[in-house]
């Protein structure tokens, strides 16, 4: 991990916050859950039990893996819906397929990135290919939710696949860390992602011992969750490792930490910053469904039920996705 690298990363734009930015205070740290996803695969919930004034406009994040398949062994999810919203799916390891009612998808591997904007409603399908499943192999990677505001919601689907070679790539001034801005902007330097709520993803590696300070827009929440090793973070250096989040409250910057000793399994600390534009309307969310009242909640089932949101495409063996789909 990851695929996304620099020989030497003093070869980057190099990016860090003004002396006069306000530090942002860690609120709080939480450990995720796992669980499994789809048809088994482990995952970390990163989100859970944070409350959601904190996370708007993200909904929910998974870490998937990290697991070493062993032959037959690769699973992903079955056929299923989705509405107002827009799914992420960051592959730092491993390969996935994607495909969907609308036409959209593709396979991603090595950090490629697959943004699927719902919207109004599709049908759609992740799973490892073939091969992958015979041979067995690592998988890592991370699914994000993005909520979209109501004027968005119905809007048509719409599918980005964003390849690695795309993504921004930025330092700190000692070159201590590296910086992959995958959507929105950091210090001016934007990433592919088009989004529809103003959000900030960056993948970050820091090297033992290394700190990073980057600006952070005020009108932003702040996120940090932790893919692999150990470290700190805020001014405070509130300790963090494998699986949890770090809320960060108000303020112009915010501060990563990585521990001079790392374990064996990891060299650096692997730290995903997440930021975005709260949307502050009312959510009703169920299952693969986000909007905003109990009423367009049920209207997103009963069009699923009825077939509205796209029929499995026919090489599948299926001409139409009821609810078992």
């Amino acid at each position: 991990m990851p695929a996304v690298t620099v020989e030497n990363p003093l070869t980057l734009p190099r990016v860090s916050a003004p002396a006069d930015a306000v530090a942002r205070p860690v609120l709080t740290v939480t450990t995720a859950p796992s669980g499994f996803e789809g048809e088994g695969f482990p995952v970390r919930r990163a989100f859970a039990g944070i409350n959601y004034r904190y996370l708007d406009p993200f909904i929910m994040m998974d870490q998937m893996g990290e697991v070493e398949y062993q032959p037959g062994e690769p699973k992903g999810t079955p056929w299923h819906p989705h509405r107002g919203f827009e799914t992420v799916t960051y592959i730092i390891d491993g390969i996935f397929d994607h495909q969907d009612s609308n036409g959209g998808g593709g396979t991603i591997t090595n950090g490629d990135t697959q943004w699927m904007t719902a919207g109004s409603g599709l049908l759609h399908i992740e799973a490892p290919p073939e091969q992958l499943v015979m041979s067995g192999g690592l998988f890592h990677g991370l699914q994000l939710w993005v909520n979209l505001p109501a004027k968005d919601k119905m809007m048509a689907p719409r599918y980005q696949d964003i390849r690695s070679r795309s993504v921004q790539l930025l330092t700190s001034p000692d070159g201590g860390a590296l910086l992959r801005v995958i959507a929105g902007e950091l210090d001016g330097h934007e990433g592919p992602g088009i989004t529809h709520t103003p959000i900030t993803m960056v993948h970050a590696t820091l090297a033992p011992g290394a700190e990073v300070t980057l600006p952070w827009r005020e009108d932003f929440n702040g996120l940090a969750y932790v893919l692999a090793g150990k470290g700190s973070v805020g001014a405070e250096r509130r300790p963090v490792h494998l699986g949890q989040t770090a809320v960060f409250g108000a303020g112009g910057s915010l501060t990563v930490r990585a521990d001079e000793k790392q374990d064996s399994h990891t060299p650096d600390l692997e730290v995903v910053l997440l930021g975005g534009q709260p949307i502050r309307e009312p959510m009703a969310h169920y299952g693969p469904f986000v909007m905003n009242t109990r009423d367009e909640l049920q209207q997103a089932f009963e069009d699923f039920q009825k077939g509205r949101l796209g029929t499995v495409p026919a090489v599948h063996g299926m001409s139409s996705a009821g609810p078992d789909a």
